[in-house]
């Protein structure tokens, strides 16, 4: 997954923050979660294990988590944290 810009990022970040609903997708189908914001994502990118970090992290930690993925591409955001989901 290629995030364009730190909109982009916000945007994810701000999703995973805080819709249930699109965390329980992201782990479970991340290349159909992925489309839904307008991410093509190459499913040989998807790790076979996943995890997110909390909602909690993710609030709390958004600008220094915005700036690190800001230079990095694929599926990150499941390297982010263990499994506190």
């Amino acid at each position: 997954m290629t995030m364009q810009n730190s909109c982009d990022i916000s945007a994810v970040l701000s999703k995973l923050a805080s819709d249930d609903g699109f965390r329980e997708r992201l782990l479970g189908d991340p290349v159909a979660a992925a489309s839904e914001l307008g991410f093509k994502l190459d499913p040989a990118d998807v790790p076979a294990v996943r995890s997110l970090p909390s909602k909690s992290t993710l609030s709390a930690d958004q600008s220094a988590l915005q700036s690190k993925l800001e230079t990095v591409n694929s599926m990150v955001i499941f390297l982010l944290s263990g499994n506190d989901a």
